[in-house]
């Protein structure tokens, strides 16, 4: 929970422990994305680490397919290239959204 503030309440972080794993992934990538528009890096490779962390490789190709993805945008961090960073996990979040029909 290193992207959770240890000035939170206790109320919220009781709800942030009761979230789904999907819910979590949403949420790592609204972190991400607000970083972004913050131009905080250091929080956008945070939640790119939260990310890489969370995949699960027994799954199949697909995590796989992701951890090229977060690598990428690891890469592109390093490169200065913010923006397709941004895109590439904006575009993630969306696909995730709509697969686990939330918002």
């Amino acid at each position: 929970m290193e992207l959770v503030s240890k000035a939170i309440s206790p109320y919220l972080e009781q709800e942030i422990v009761s979230w789904s794993p999907e819910k979590l992934i949403l949420r790592t990538y609204d972190v991400f994305l607000t970083a972004y528009r913050r131009r905080d890096i250091q929080r956008m490779n945070q939640a790119l680490a939260h990310l890489i962390d969370a995949l699960n490789f027994e799954a199949g190709e697909v995590a796989f397919r992701l951890y090229r993805l977060y690598e990428y945008c690891r890469r592109c961090l390093w490169e200065r290239r913010y923006d397709e960073a941004a895109t590439i996990i904006e575009e993630l979040r969306a696909a995730w959204a709509e697969a686990f029909g939330e918002d």
